[in-house]
């Protein structure tokens, strides 16, 4: 029969499925292909960057063979075996079935990709087609044979293919034909090793298996949370746990880069760093259903990225603490669906946002509260923060949003700097700190007062996005979240209105704020961008903590459907196209579903 060689289009952003070690992650599109792949690290160069490019940047292919000019058939059923991230996809094929199992073991050496194709039934002509393209697709590997093992060299890295099926050259593209019979299972395993070290061991890929079966599997065993949710909330811990940076604690706000706001758009960003804001709420998710180990290890990240300068706390570090995060721009690269610029590094990390400190001291006080073991330094980190808050609260930020436009006296910005300061004071009365009780108290009430004159529009009930401006902003929401005010005052459920009215989509998710289409907006971007999924679950959040439980709960369940198959969400929704957009699958929409299942589970408002 005839094959296709090479061709290969990158899917849906929800076509992917992720598997990872926590060092660093892949993303395999529905018809078997790897098209993300970063080694050794997250914020690694990319060894397939096919997901924004072609098929020239570096793919990996694993499905039955297919005719010449047809595109390679996506799989019949795919899932993750329980609850683990050992993914199984399989195709129903005129000659038989066939089932590839994709994993990434927790890391004991070299960083893998194992594929195990196993024969269901009949006998299916397989084909393994592998595009190496080192640093993001732009460098074609050296590919030889060494001792029967193929390796791919390309100055400080190279990659080793093991199997036991044949393999040729090609076009550039190494390939492997063979067929499987019922009960037949032929395992393919790449490896990362820097290019002057010794080969990598030879891999195992049955003991591989089930080594990273057992470690999910005591993993889950650890979550404390058993409500009706569960299965939500345990795929979006384990992708938490997917994207927590092993040897450092350091969480990924995700694996991808430059996935994009808006399809066709410019609002393209890398997320394969540590935000604080991300990590410290994806930390109180983590202390919340039990995990106290990936929550001890975050602090101690955090202690050692902002060790000996917490005056300058950036709101964002590379994975082991790194500051510089230069942003450039990769233009050999189109983008995902042609949507430019590619983007690595981030200009951002620099920024001044005044909230992050309000999210450092919640989670602090949260881990505190829960009895993570005491640390002296993260007490004095707190008091040493707040000494900075008390000099600059006062000042303009460029916000939670990362506006590219002027800074701006953003309300959620001064709303965090009140929660940094009164979760201080509470670490004081608790006799664990000493400091200027009356003085903070003093300041408590002074930001508090400066919030409510100054970012409420009496005439419309309602926070603005920033003192004097007439727009709206969904990090509103988080108000009475942060128990700034009370769920039944009437600026709060007046907030909550009229963000419903003037920030949702004509099917009900939430906007992040107005956007300006073609012209630069707010944010001093031009586009649009979709619902930003995080905050359509703050909404049913504070829907529920209004007494709206039934409202509350519709969209949480609404919400849960737009997760793609295996339970994965990007960072936004677009309502036009009906699908997800934004990196993928992203740290700030898993951490909110499951505070959300957890608020609607303890005041029992879910079905059934």
């Amino acid at each position: 029969m005839a094959v296709r060689l090479e061709m290969h289009v990158a899917g849906r952003i929800e076509d992917y499925a992720l598997i990872g070690d926590m060092q660093t992650a892949a993303l395999v599109c529905r018809d078997g292909t790897v098209d993300w792949l970063c080694l050794p690290r997250f914020d690694s160069h990319a060894v397939f960057a096919g997901l924004l490019g072609t098929e020239e940047h570096g793919f990996w292919r694993m499905g039955p063979a297919h005719p010449a000019h047809a595109e390679p058939p996506a799989a019949d059923r795919r899932r993750y075996r329980g609850d683990s991230l050992i993914l199984e996809s399989e195709w129903d094929t005129p000659r038989g079935t066939v089932r590839v199992t994709d994993f990434m073991p927790p890391r004991d050496g070299a960083p893998q990709v194992i594929r195990i194709v196993e024969g269901v039934s009949g006998r299916v002509p397989m084909r393994s087609a592998l595009r190496m393209r080192f640093s993001y697709g732009r460098i074609t590997p050296w590919v030889h044979k060494v001792d029967g093992r193929t390796v791919a060299v390309a100055g400080p890295d190279s990659v080793w293919l093991d199997t036991e099926t044949e393999t040729y050259g090609k076009d550039l593209t190494t390939y492997s034909d063979f067929t499987v019979s019922p009960g037949e299972r032929i395992a393919f395993t790449i490896s990362w090793q820097p290019s002057h070290h010794r080969p990598p061991a030879l891999p195992e890929p049955e003991a591989a298996l089930e080594a990273t079966g057992e470690f999910w599997r005591e993993w889950v065993e650890h979550c404390t949370y058993h409500g009706p949710y569960r299965e939500a909330v345990i795929r979006s811990l384990i992708t938490l746990k997917a994207l927590t940076y092993a040897p450092t604690g350091g969480i990924v706000a995700a694996p991808t880069t430059s996935l994009p706001e808006e399809i066709g758009g410019v609002r393209n960003w890398d997320y394969r760093y540590t935000w604080l804001r991300d990590a410290a709420i994806t930390l109180s998710s983590l202390l919340r259903t039990g995990y106290r180990e990936e929550a001890l290890a975050w602090r101690e990240w955090l202690l050692r990225a902002v060790a000996g300068d917490p005056e300058n706390l950036q709101i964002m570090y590379g994975i082991a603490g790194e500051r510089e995060l230069g942003e450039a721009e990769l233009d050999w690269l189109p983008g995902y669906e042609n949507s430019g610029p590619v983007r690595v590094g981030n200009g951002a990390a620099h920024q001044l946002q005044l909230d992050v400190y309000g999210e450092v001291t919640e989670a602090l006080h949260l881990a505190h509260m829960t009895g993570l073991a005491r640390n002296d330094y993260a007490s004095l980190l707190q008091l040493r923060l707040i000494q900075y808050l008390e000099k600059h609260w006062s000042e303009p930020d460029e916000g939670i949003w990362e506006v590219r436009g002027p800074r701006r006296h953003f309300v959620h910005s001064k709303v965090m700097a009140w929660v940094a300061v009164d979760r201080t004071i509470k670490l004081i009365e608790s006799g664990d700190a000493d400091g200027p009780l009356e003085r903070w108290r003093q300041l408590r009430d002074d930001i508090h007062r400066d919030v409510c004159e100054k970012g409420y529009d009496p005439e419309r009930n309602t926070f603005t996005q920033s003192y004097g401006s007439q727009e709206l902003d969904a990090s509103l929401l988080l108000i009475p979240q942060m128990g700034f005010l009370p769920p039944d005052d009437k600026r709060v459920i007046g907030t909550i209105e009229a963000i419903q009215r003037e920030l949702s989509t004509e099917d009900g998710f939430i906007l992040r704020y107005p956007t300006a289409g073609g012209e630069a907006g707010l944010d001093g971007l031009a586009g649009d961008e979709g619902a930003f999924l995080a905050c359509s679950f703050w909404m049913a959040d504070d829907l529920a903590m209004i007494g709206r439980v039934d409202e509350a709960r519709k969209l949480f369940e609404r919400l849960l459907a737009l997760r793609n198959d295996l339970g994965l969400l990007a960072e936004e929704w677009d309502s036009r196209l009906q699908r997800q957009v934004g990196n993928f699958p992203q740290a700030f929409s898993h951490v909110p579903l499951i505070d959300t299942a957890l608020r609607l589970t303890a005041s029992g408002a879910y079905g059934g």
